[in-house]
Formats: structure tokens, sequence, C-alpha cells
């Protein structure tokens, strides 16, 4: 049994859609960002960093969204939702975990939270808007890699393309959304086909617009 810790369409939102994919028993822990819960001592012991989601798997505790993804993937391979370790199609698959994690998830801290990133509050909405502008350019390069598709593997689907619904739906109300990418609009509206994603947002209560 596991226990992921998680906030309705946070990061949380993709190892929550993986443990339904993968079909293993699980526990919700509702952390509540509008009462700042993941800032309580309770929450920091689980992730000094104070950020969610957290993963909980017997004795292990496990943060940061990437990691805990690779280790569901890798806890259950009869779920096919990685390609086998060692071949040539795994590191494609390691190759887009990393970018997404480390390109367009890492660029939204800047669109999201402006002020973390400046001393004078003044200048935020320059940092968010130059954001933004960047966050265009990094789907726009993805848009293009996936133009053959219909997946990010080719043929095959993976727990990279639950990340990328994430961050397309992350983006949609920016100025230019990923979804105006057309190549990105439908790699979402195929995977939110998947029965699993549908559940995944109907328990976190997300409504529609969906991304």
């Amino acid at each position: 049994m596991y226990d992921l810790y998680y906030y309705p369409g946070n990061a949380s939102l993709l190892p929550h859609m993986v443990l339904r994919e993968i079909g293993a028993p699980f526990e919700l822990r509702l952390v509540d960002r509008a009462q700042e819960a993941q800032k309580s001592a309770d929450y920091l012991r689980l992730n000094p960093n104070g950020r969610i989601p957290v993963l909980v798997d017997g004795e292990l505790v496990l943060f940061e969204t990437a990691a805990i993804t690779l280790h569901l993937v890798d806890r259950h391979p009869e779920a096919e939702l990685a390609p086998a370790p060692g071949t040539s199609a795994r590191a494609e698959f390691y190759k887009w975990m990393v970018h997404l994690t480390n390109t367009p998830q890492a660029e939204y801290r800047a669109w999201f939270y402006p002020w973390q990133h400046v001393a004078d509050r003044a200048m935020a909405e320059s940092v968010k808007r130059a954001a933004g502008e960047r966050l265009g350019r990094m789907f726009k390069l993805i848009a293009d890699q996936l133009a053959e598709g219909p997946w990010l593997l080719g043929e095959r689907f993976s727990a990279a393309d639950l990340f990328l619904f994430m961050l397309v739906r992350w983006g949609r109300e920016m100025p230019h959304p990923p979804r105006a990418l057309p190549q990105l609009a439908a790699h979402a509206s195929r995977v939110l086909e998947r029965l699993a994603v549908q559940a995944t947002l109907e328990a976190e209560g997300l409504k529609a617009p969906i991304f």
C-alpha cells in the first residue's frame, strides 16, 4: 500500500495518474496548501523542502515528482509504463523524463511564483512575462519532436506522456497556452481518453477546462 501526499492539480497529479495506471492500492493524503499544510512540522519531516508530492512506500519516503514516477514504473514493470531497462527505448524515456522535469517544469516556477525570483517585487511581472515566452519556445520544440507521435516514444505510451499532459494542463491560462500547438492539443486529448487519467481528475475534483 502506497501513501501519496497530494494537492489537486499540483505536481502530485503525475504520480497519482501513474498509480491509477498501475492499479496498485494506495491512499491519498491531502496536503492543504490553502492552509499552508506543506509548511507544517509534520509534513516537513516527510519533505524538508515543503513541496508536494511525497510518496510513502513502506519504510521509503520519497519526494520529487520525477523520482517518484521512476520508482513506481520500476516497481511495477507489468504496467508497461516504461520500456525495459538497458534498451535504447528506455534511454529515450529517461531523456524525456529528465527534460520535462528540468526544463518546462522548472520554468513554471518563474511563471507561477515570479516574486521569488526578484529582490524588487515591482519586477515580478517582467519575470513572469519572460518565463511565459521561454515556456512557449520549450513547448514548441516538444511539439516539433512529437510530430511523428502519437506518443513521446513513438508508438509506445509511457509515463512521460502523463508528465507532458500535466505540464500542458498547467499552462491552460497562459496568454499562449501549450494547447494552441496542434500536436500538443492532440496529444493531451489522447491522454485524456485514458480511463486512469479520467479517474484521477475526478478524484481530485478537477473540472473543465482540463487543458
